[in-house]
């Protein structure tokens, strides 16, 4: 019965999570301290678990092949401090907005079997869950819910880029963190109603004593709201400031086992995970071949350049390449315009090579496509996301 709903999730699903949210914050308007408000606002959290749902519905007789779409969304789960309690309120407030938006198409025997498959999944993403809280409890050092951190520099890394280094205010221990993972800040602001939860890529070397995170100010368009939480720690969060925070979370990672190759693409503030790679295995992986290649829209908002060509002038085996779409200068750049396969496919060694990529959403499904069409593999195509998860191979 499930599977045979799967034509209608896909016609209706994003209009039946937009349902679902709207009656669940109706009831439980504390739920919105979790929730990001402008994700909500934008639609990109309903399509999101659309998604999610139409993937449990397609693969209800095989759950375990949804694994690869549940162990993402457990890190932020995790991170953002999602308890059992949650479940079934998520769970009830789902199968109001199947009744609402289906009406006399979901009818008693449809959303029985919706209930017993909900609750099938919720107990997935339970168990998973439960295992990543222990695990990093029983990291040294290691936390649970948040724990404050105190800014201890604050660099302007561009117009548009600054970096935040963060050490705990009680000066105990805290876990090394690893290179792709990512920190949720906790911004309790004057004047907003609830608090604001976002992720931010730690952008440094495991081990060096410091979470730093590098935060893009989003400021407003035609198409978006300004960013609240960017702009207030651009704006309001200095050194000295204390920030909660939650431990590291995350498995877009670098595997350090790997000695082939390694291709770091990026777009925009897409290079946070890019530099806390470059930087670990630098340390850790002296000899290992690293392409390091970011696109921005010109040297103002480019962040980290310098970092990148001290790197370079120091490590005959890391080289790097820069491509702007509007640059002040076009000797500042190797390329003007996008990564395009053309320019790209001549400057990669190989195509058996660990590719790691990440930037807005359409950098990230070109540098797919790219790869995919100069026969790179699917497991060497390591990618994630800014925002709300999406399947990318679609």
């Amino acid at each position: 019965m499930i599977k045979a709903t799967v034509p209608v999730l896909q016609k209706h699903g994003t209009e039946i999570t937009a349902r679902f949210y709207q009656l669940m914050f109706k009831n439980h308007p504390e739920l919105k301290n979790i929730f990001n408000q402008t994700n909500q606002r934008k639609g990109d959290q309903s399509r999101a678990l659309a998604n999610t749902v139409y993937a449990a519905a397609l693969h209800i007789d095989r759950l375990e092949d949804i694994l690869p779409h549940v162990m993402p969304i457990a890190h932020k789960h995790r991170s953002l401090n999602i308890k059992p309690e949650h479940y079934p309120i998520v769970g009830k407030h789902l199968l109001l907005g199947m009744k609402d938006v289906l009406g006399e198409v979901a009818t008693p025997e449809v959303i029985e079997a919706w209930e017993k498959a909900y609750n099938e999944i919720a107990n997935v993403f339970i168990s998973v869950e439960k295992g990543m809280y222990q695990q990093v409890e029983d990291k040294p050092g290691g936390w649970a819910d948040y724990r404050d951190f105190k800014v201890t520099k604050k660099i302007v890394e561009s117009d548009v880029i600054t970096s935040f280094y963060l050490e705990p205010a009680d000066g105990n221990p805290f876990p090394n963190h690893k290179p792709g993972q990512y920190l949720t800040i906790k911004a309790e602001i004057d004047g907003q109603s609830y608090t604001h939860l976002r992720q931010y890529t730690i952008s440094c070397a495991t081990g060096e004593g410091v979470y730093r995170i590098s935060v893009k100010r989003e400021d407003a368009t035609d198409n978006s709201p300004r960013g609240i939480v960017s702009n207030y720690l651009h704006e309001y969060v200095h050194e000295g400031s204390i920030i909660p925070v939650s431990a590291p979370a995350g498995d877009f990672i670098l595997d350090i086992d790997d000695t082939r190759p390694l291709i770091l693409l990026s777009g925009g503030v897409g290079l946070t995970p890019m530099m806390s790679m470059l930087e670990t295995v630098i340390k850790e992986q002296p000899n290992r071949e690293v392409l390091f290649i970011h696109a921005a829209r010109n040297e103002k908002v480019h962040a980290m350049k310098e970092r990148v060509q001290d790197i370079v002038k120091e490590l005959k085996q890391v080289s790097n390449f820069t491509v702007y779409s509007e640059p002040e200068k076009a000797d500042h750049c190797d390329n003007v315009g996008y990564i395009d396969y053309d320019w790209l496919t001549p400057i990669l060694p190989t195509n058996d090579a660990a590719f790691y990529f990440c930037g807005p959403e359409g950098f990230m499904e070109a540098m797919y496509r790219h790869l995919r069409q100069f026969h790179v593999s699917e497991a060497d195509c390591h990618f994630e996301f800014f925002g709300s998860a999406k399947d990318m191979t679609a």
